[in-house]
């Protein structure tokens, strides 16, 4: 079993508005074949506790634009690893230092990546 269309729309705006906050690394990773509670994990990180808490907050906004709302939100008060489950796709916004410990991407090495197509960010510096 493959991740879903939808779930696959929902991850790339979710991918999407995390660029544009300026996240770094962003994988969309299909656990669906592994995982019976979702299809999706996007995961991304920042440099700091306040960049996480933006790039939250930039996903919970453009998802909210399309009608989706979290089931639950974690880790939000600590800005280390937030975890927003949209159910169809789970968002993990983590410190790069939290995300080079944990190794979330290295668990689920064997599950295949989705192609983001992401554009560069709308919101950044300008280069000069």
């Amino acid at each position: 079993m493959s991740a879903t269309d939808s779930s696959i729309a929902l991850a790339k705006a979710a991918a999407q508005a995390a660029s544009d906050k300026l996240a770094q690394d962003i994988v969309a990773i299909d656990v669906s074949a592994r995982l019976a509670i979702t299809d999706i994990f996007l995961v991304a990180s920042a440099s700091n506790e306040r960049q996480v808490n933006a790039i939250v907050d930039g996903v919970e906004e453009a998802l909210s634009e399309v009608d989706r709302k979290p089931i639950r939100r974690e880790g939000r008060r600590e800005g280390r690893w937030v975890l927003l489950d949209f159910g169809d796709i789970v968002v993990h916004v983590q410190h790069e230092e939290d995300r080079i410990f944990y190794a979330l991407e290295r668990l689920y090495n064997d599950s295949p990546l989705i192609e983001l197509g992401l554009s560069a960010p709308v919101s950044g510096p300008v280069d000069q």
